[in-house]
């Protein structure tokens, strides 16, 4: 059972009397925790072959309407979101600089619904690996700053991190989630006004919760297509019950150009990019 499973079991037993109304919100704590992963993968730093060292630290920044609901019970449920990324790290074989904290934060400019997460390494005098035990001392680290992976020590200070995390909100200045430096092809979905971000070589879209990008559609199958990136990119089947439509087309594999339609179930998925 995937570790995504596994903690929204765990929930279910909470979502009773208090709890209930609080998950009424839109953001749903799956989703935080399905971020929480990918925030992990995408800020791995490799010391060596034996150690590959994950963000302990990590803040989610609601809206104010969604902080508001959720905010009485940020200890419960970051304990909860913390014991999440611990049982997905030992699962990756990830290590820590130190303890693992998750902080709920209100973020003025996020709408009912979005959220943005970002992370960075706190380090303490000891290690602590991924079961909750303590290990060898690390190497010297300096802190990295949110939205960073560890930064060595000697480096020059880190410019504030932009914020980064599935469903955030579109900053000023150009399209998209955490937007790539200039010149590089930004690559992003659009699913019912949400934009979400391409930041790795493929993206998983289904109504699984170990899915990149989850859909929540009946039509849609638990690992239903998967988007590749490249020159072209492409949207490939990943035998789904109900297949993909592209661009008005039932395919298995398609060509995917900025402003691409997919339609799986009864969601349509439009595929954007542009120059950054």
């Amino acid at each position: 059972m995937g570790v995504l499973k596994r903690f929204e079991q765990r929930l279910e037993g909470l979502v009773n009397g208090t709890f209930a109304k609080v998950f009424k919100s839109e953001v749903q704590p799956v989703e935080i925790a399905g971020a929480l992963q990918r925030e992990c993968d995408n800020n791995a730093s490799i010391w060596n072959r034996d150690r590959t060292v994950v963000p302990n630290d990590f803040i989610v920044e609601l809206s104010t309407p969604d902080y508001e609901r959720l905010s009485p019970y940020s200890g419960q449920l970051g304990d909860e979101l913390a014991g999440m990324v611990r049982d997905y790290a030992k699962q990756q074989r990830y290590t820590f600089m130190g303890g693992i904290k998750v902080h709920l934060q209100k973020a003025d400019d996020l709408d009912t619904g979005l959220y943005r997460v970002r992370s960075r390494t706190l380090a303490s005098s000891e290690s602590q690996s991924p079961q909750g035990g303590r290990g060898p001392a690390a190497p010297q680290q300096r802190p990295g700053g949110y939205g960073y992976p560890p930064q060595p020590a000697g480096a020059p200070p880190m410019p504030p991190a932009p914020p980064s995390g599935a469903r955030s909100a579109p900053r000023a200045g150009g399209p998209g989630v955490g937007a790539q430096s200039h010149g590089q092809t930004r690559r992003w979905i659009e699913i019912n006004g949400t934009r979400h971000q391409i930041s790795r070589p493929t993206l998983v879209l289904g109504r699984s919760t170990d899915a990149d990008v989850r859909i929540d559609d009946p039509g849609v199958s638990r690992r239903h297509c998967e988007i590749r990136v490249g020159t072209p990119s492409t949207v490939q089947d990943l035998g789904s019950t109900n297949g993909i439509v592209v661009d008005g087309q039932h395919t298995t594999r398609a060509t995917l150009r900025d402003g691409s339609r997919i339609v799986v179930g009864s969601t349509t998925i439009v595929y954007r990019q542009a120059e950054g």
